[in-house]
């Protein structure tokens, strides 16, 4: 018998019907994108009066609440009647088998079977609240014995039914994880993160005043050394070798509040290869330094630089001290990058004063994970404990682990505002491997199980999509699904006219075009920006770890990559395609080849066109519009996902995904060879972005008739309608005078940004969303 092929794998987006619709909502905090789910929450506040141990004289109560199967453990105190937990647990309501919940009081010292007092309920009689009703007010409960009879002693608590909207649910501790406990529980519970609020900080050095060289018979030569945090940034040695230089250079930091960290900057002299003495530094700190809020300049100041003193030595008093020429604020006119600028989730400035007004509200909803594979060992087997995180704007998500299993439920509902639809929302799915101590995986972080990008401007207005996404990870051993994610998300407008009028304004804030940053520039800011929230967020609790936020970022997406130049340049021919087919055909009705009466009626027009300029650009703009008009009933109808084929994915070769999950610089062997591969590899990664770009630029023209953004496709069919009976009813000559005079209007009359059909074009999507 022929062996057997191994079934192919499904990477395509597919289409679910979630029970998210058509039931009753209850309260204004509407769960409209996932299935609602019941918990019954009880929340133990404090006791008061417990009796002491007859044996050990003192009191180390805890409480233990038993429902069916479910066995929830509060914390113990010592030596104390009166102590208060104020904790909550949740018990979903479906895989509740018992009718009663049962509330014992036990004390550490005691016997198993022996309790202070308890107290039982019925859930029938369990209160429902939903939000925004206000929290159910605890109440005091006397204890009882085992056979009704009233001990000393009592308890306040309270008991309801609510979903998962409810207040409580993010801090309770929840029955579907009831193997873990102690520290590990933080871990599991889910969590809406801020990201600081991120600042350019800008030093534009200009000169010194009176530096003191340590040996008098050589010529200083001079630079700044800023400091800030772990981050050290140097100038070039000036050319002025006297105790007055100067520099006229800058140095970007990027700062987040609270300002924690000071500036430091200081005067070194290079003494040699190895050798610098420090002539004088100043420590500042940045709450003090000015904010630059509008587009207004800053002044320059003079600053005094005390002298370095090491340890040990006898500070001395300084008659004259050295000064230093500059200028520093924290920049709120640049929009900080921590997203490469493909994918980014936010694009306004720093500062407050320049954003736009909002447009929308984005609703996702993560229902649930079907099909994972186990990442790590558990007692012998294979589990995952999955959680994901979602990124859009400063505002970060993450659910709650569901505990060892293959096929997670979620059902978390999380909204943004959103300011601009040329936008991306990215969600990650991960295994959470910080629960217990006996979990073995291959690294130390949580694994990454895929992750999906949906970019708003590819939703229609108020529709709810709701598909299962592939989660596929690139690996050195080639693509692998790790599962599938059902999502439901849903992008609501809530102003057509600001929506409509973000297409003709700039993506990014007006001075990256009036004083644009390198290219360089952004890419070290941006990834001082990624290493400032690692530090942050992952100091929250819990914690988002350094591995998530670096695959959630992208913080690799311009290591040099093969198989991704392979792709790129198949997105270019591709859109060119379309040209060398027009030009092939062309070819052929000029040389006879095609019907003879089509050639006639082509040469027909075109004697008519010749005739009748006029006819020409009236042609110009009705053709896109019939091209647009023809592909609307074949518009996409479904967000872009990860296409495993435009990606080149599954036709790696094992060599390329070595190549590209190579660390740099290169652990091959051999100090020539290791050279040159670097430095191949660093220019290919630049052609790649280059290819990667004229792709977008490619597909952008593509998108305008595709549908893919339906509000910019049809504001575009609208101009070219317009248009088409404006250059009709227009004499040409004169249409070609105001051309003519606007491409060749005085410098005055230029705003130095980009031109509305600019605008327009960099806000149509293009294939990006869909590369891994």
């Amino acid at each position: 018998m022929p062996p057997k092929e191994k079934p192919k794998k499904d990477y395509t987006l597919k289409v679910t019907s979630p029970d998210i619709g058509g039931r009753t909502v209850i309260g204004s905090d509407k769960l409209t994108l996932v299935e609602q789910r019941q918990f019954l929450y009880v929340r133990i506040v404090r006791a008061n009066g417990l009796p002491v141990n007859n044996m050990t004289g003192t009191c180390d109560p805890f409480v233990e609440l038993k429902i069916g199967n479910y066995k929830g453990i509060t914390r113990c105190f010592e030596q104390t009647s009166n102590p208060e937990w104020n904790e909550v647990y949740a018990f979903t309501r479906d895989r509740l088998q018992g009718g009663r919940l049962e509330i014992l009081v036990r004390d550490k010292e005691s016997a198993i079977n022996e309790i202070i007092g308890c107290l039982s309920f019925d859930l029938g009689d369990t209160p429902t609240r939903f939000p925004p009703n206000s929290p159910l007010a605890p109440q005091w409960y006397k204890l009882e014995d085992r056979n009704g009879v009233k001990v000393a002693g009592e308890l306040m608590l309270s008991a309801w039914i609510g979903n998962q909207a409810d207040d409580a649910f993010s801090v309770a501790w929840h029955s579907d994880a009831a193997a873990v406990s102690g520290k590990s529980v933080t871990n599991i519970r889910s969590n809406v993160y801020l990201s600081p609020v991120l600042w350019y900080l800008r030093v534009q050095v200009i000169a010194a005043q009176d530096l003191a060289p340590s040996d008098k018979n050589r010529k200083p030569e001079a630079y700044i050394k800023a400091v800030l945090g772990n981050l050290v940034l140097r100038t070039t040695v000036s050319k002025d070798k006297n105790p007055n230089p100067t520099w006229n250079e800058e140095v970007m930091f990027v700062a987040a509040e609270p300002f924690d960290d000071h500036l430091i900057l200081s005067v070194e002299d290079k003494m040699g290869a190895n050798k610098e003495v420090c002539l004088g530094r100043s420590v500042i700190p940045l709450h003090q330094v000015e904010k630059r809020l509008m587009p207004q300049a800053i002044g320059a100041q003079w600053i005094n630089l005390e002298k370095y003193v090491a340890e040990g030595e006898e500070k001395t008093e300084v008659k004259f001290a050295s000064r230093l020429h500059l200028r520093i604020f924290l920049d709120g006119l640049y929009h900080v990058f921590d997203e490469p600028t493909y994918y980014s989730s936010d694009l306004r400035a720093t500062s407050p004063k320049l954003w736009p007004e909002k447009i929308g509200v984005l609703e996702l909803g993560i229902l649930k994970a079907e099909g994972l594979l186990p990442t790590k060992s558990r007692d012998g087997r294979g589990t995952t404990d999955a959680y994901c995180v979602a990124k859009y704007g400063r505002k970060w998500v993450r659910t709650s682990t569901i505990v060892d299993s293959y096929a997670p439920k979620w059902n978390e509902q999380y909204c943004w505002d959103v300011y601009d639809p040329y936008t991306v929302v990215t969600i990650g799915v991960f295994d959470n491997c910080h629960l217990q101590a006996g979990d073995k995986n291959d690294g130390t972080g949580d694994p990454r199980l895929g992750k999906v990008r949906i970019r708003l401007s590819t939703l229609e207005t108020g529709r709810i999509y709701t598909h299962s996404y592939p989660l596929l990870v690139l690996q050195p051993n080639g693509l692998k699904k790790m599962g599938e994610l059902h999502l439901a998300v849903k992008f609501s407008c809530n102003n057509w006219i600001n929506l409509f009028h973000t297409y003709s304004q700039p993506l990014l804030p007006m001075m990256h075009y009036l004083q644009p940053l390198s290219v360089y520039q952004l890419d070290s800011l941006r990834h001082q920006a990624t290493y400032i929230l690692s530090l942050r967020l992952g100091r929250a609790d819990p914690p988002l770890r350094r591995e998530v936020l670096e695959y959630m970022l992208d913080t690799g997406v311009n290591r040099w990559s093969l198989r991704r130049a392979n792709a790129n340049c198949e997105r270019v021919m591709t859109c060119l395609s379309g040209i060398v087919v027009l030009w092939r055909q062309f070819d052929q009705i000029r040389h006879w080849k095609i019907n003879s009466a089509i050639t006639v009626l082509i040469y027909s027009l075109f004697v008519a066109m010749v005739m009748c300029p006029k006819l020409i650009l009236t042609a110009f703009f009705l053709a896109p519009f019939v091209l647009g008009v023809w592909c609307f009933p074949k518009r996409p109808r479904h967000p872009p996902h990860m296409d495993t084929k435009l990606s080149h994915a599954e036709t790696a070769q094992p060599d390329v995904l070595d190549e590209e999950f190579d660390s740099f610089p290169s652990s091959k062997q051999g100090e020539a060879l290791k050279t040159r591969y670097d430095r191949l590899r660093g220019i290919s990664g630049r052609w790649m972005i280059i290819i990667g770009d004229l792709a977008t630029q490619l597909e952008r023209i593509h998108a305008l008739v595709s549908w893919r953004d339906s509000r910019a496709t049809a504001m575009f069919l609208a101009f070219c309608l317009i248009a088409c009976f404006l250059v009709h009813k227009v004499q040409f000559k004169y249409l070609v005078l105001v051309i003519g005079t606007y491409a060749m209007r005085p410098p005055r009359l230029r705003a130095g940004i980009p031109s509305i059909p600019q605008n327009f074009l960099r806000r149509l999507p293009a294939k990006t969303d869909s590369m891994l």
